[in-house]
C-alpha cells in the first residue's frame, strides 16, 4: 500500500503523462483561452470603424449566434456573468428580504448576485452524481421548513418568503433538471439557471439555459468561450428579453436625441469589442468542445489505473462541456488534497481546490442552510486540474 506521499507523487506523474503540452511551458494554467481564429480580424474591424462601445454589429451578431447555438429565443449580451445573474434575479422579481435557494458549492457570484437585490441566500447541499443541488434533499428540506401560503412558500424559521431556486451547472456538468423543475413547480419557486460554466452542455438533448425563466452565462477569460469579460442573459420569453435589454442599457427611454431614463437601470451592456472576440470564438466552439472531451477521455483512462481517486465523469442524461476537469478523492482527506495541490503547483501544473463553500464565507455565515454534509465532504475531496481546450490535441 502506498504512503500518502507516494500517492501524491503518483497523481502528479499521471498528470504529467497526460499533459504532454506541459513540456512547452514552465507553468501550465488551469484554463486559458485559445485565440486562433478571426479574433484579430474582427477586433481590428471594430477599431477601424470606431464602433468599440456597447452598440455595434458584433453585439447584434453575438446575441443572435449565441441564441441560435443554445436554442433559446433571445440572448442579451452583458459585461460579465455576475451582471447577467443580477439582472436575471431582478427579472424574476427578487427583492429585499426574499430568500433564494442557491448551492453552497458554487462560485461567489451566485450568492453575491442574490445579495445585490437585497435578498438572502439560502444554501443547499450538492449530490455526488452532478455536483449540483441535491434535489431529493432539497425536497425534504423544503417540506420540513416550508409554510405554504396563498402568496407563496415561506420559511417557518425566518418568516421570509422563499421565492426562487438558482440551479448552477457545476464545472459545466448539467444538474438533474427533471427533479429540480418538479421541485420548483411543487413549491411555486421561480427557477433560474446559473449556466455561467455550461456553454456547450446539454441535458437530455437540450442546451442548458432553456429550463428556467431566465439563465445567466459567463464568458470570462477562463471559460470555454471568452469575450475577455462578458456574459449573457438567456430566455425563451421575448418580452422578458426586451426588459433585460432595457434594464442593462441604463433604462434609457428610446428617443432620437433626448436622454431620459424611466426607471433604475444598469450600465451592463457588452461592448462591441468584446462581442467581436465572442463572434470569433463561437466559430471555433465545436472544435473547442471536441478537444475538451478528448482531454477528459485521456484523464479518465489514465486515472482509472490508480485506486483512491477518480476522474469526475459527466452525469447520466447529460453531455458536458468538461469546462473544468476534476479529480475526486474516494475518501475525503484535506491533508492528501493539499499535498497534491502543493506538489502539482511546484511542478508547474496549476491545480486548485473547489471554491470556499458559500456558507463558510464571513458575509454569508448568518444565512439559512439545509444540512450540507455532502458539500463539506466534497470540499476535502475535489481537485480541479488543467482543462484548456488545446490540451486535448491539435
Amino acid at each position: 500500500m502506498s504512503t500518502k506521499n507516494e500517492f501524491a507523487t503518483n497523481v502528479i506523474r499521471i498528470l504529467q503523462d497526460v499533459l504532454v503540452k506541459q513540456k512547452e511551458k514552465e507553468h501550465l494554467p488551469l484554463h486559458e483561452p485559445v485565440l486562433s481564429g478571426n479574433e484579430w480580424c474582427y477586433i481590428k474591424d471594430c477599431l477601424d470603424s470606431g464602433w468599440v462601445s456597447s452598440v455595434g454589429k458584433y453585439v447584434d451578431a453575438f446575441e443572435e449566434n449565441l441564441a441560435s447555438y443554445t436554442g433559446v429565443k433571445k440572448a442579451v449580451a452583458v459585461v460579465n456573468g455576475t451582471a447577467a445573474l443580477h439582472i436575471s434575479l431582478l427579472l424574476a422579481g427578487i427583492g429585499p428580504q426574499d430568500e433564494v435557494i442557491v448551492p453552497t458549492l458554487t462560485f461567489a457570484a451566485t450568492a453575491n448576485a442574490v445579495a445585490y437585490t437585497g435578498a438572502i441566500p439560502h444554501f443547499a447541499d450538492c449530490d455526488e452524481q452532478t455536483l449540483g443541488i441535491d434535489a431529493d434533499k432539497l425536497d425534504a428540506h423544503l417540506a420540513d421548513i416550508g409554510i405554504r401560503r396563498q402568496s407563496g412558500l415561506y420559511n417557518r424559521m425566518t418568516e421570509r418568503r422563499i421565492r426562487a431556486l438558482v440551479v448552477m451547472h457545476t464545472f459545466g456538468h448539467p444538474s438533474n433538471m427533471d427533479k429540480l423543475i418538479r421541485i420548483a413547480d411543487r413549491y411555486r419557486l421561480t427557477l433560474i439557471e446559473d449556466a455561467a460554466e455550461s456553454l456547450g452542455s446539454f441535458y437530455k438533448g437540450t442546451h442548458t439555459g432553456n429550463f428556467g425563466k431566465v439563465a445567466a452565462m459567463s464568458f470570462n477569460g477562463n471559460k470555454v468561450l471568452t469575450t475577455g469579460g462578458g456574459g449573457a442573459i438567456l430566455t425563451n420569453d421575448e418580452a422578458l428579453a426586451a426588459r433585460a435589454k432595457h434594464l442593462t442599457t441604463t433604462a434609457k427611454a428610446p428617443h432620437s436625441w433626448e436622454i431620459s431614463h424611466d426607471e433604475l437601470g444598469y450600465n451592463y451592456r457588452m461592448p462591441n469589442l468584446n462581442a467581436a472576440l465572442g463572434c470569433a470564438q463561437l466559430e471555433q466552439l465545436p472544435a473547442f468542445l471536441n478537444k475538451k472531451r478528448h482531454l477528459a477521455e485521456n484523464y479518465q483512462n489514465a486515472f482509472s489505473l490508480l485506486t483512491g481517486i477518480r476522474f469526475f465523469q459527466e452525469p447520466a442524461d447529460a453531455k458536458s462541456n468538461f469546462w473544468l476537469n476534476a479529480l475526486i478523492l474516494e475518501k475525503p482527506d484535506s491533508f492528501i488534497r493539499d499535498d497534491i495541490l502543493h506538489k502539482a503547483n511546484m511542478h508547474g501544473l496549476m491545480v486548485r481546490p473547489i471554491w470556499r463553500l458559500m456558507h463558510r464565507l464571513p458575509m454569508y455565515a448568518h444565512c439559512p442552510t439545509m444540512e450540507l454534509k455532502t458539500a463539506e465532504r466534497m470540499a476535502d475531496s475535489i481537485i480541479n486540474i488543467p482543462s484548456s481546450a488545446y490540451l486535448g490535441g491539435d
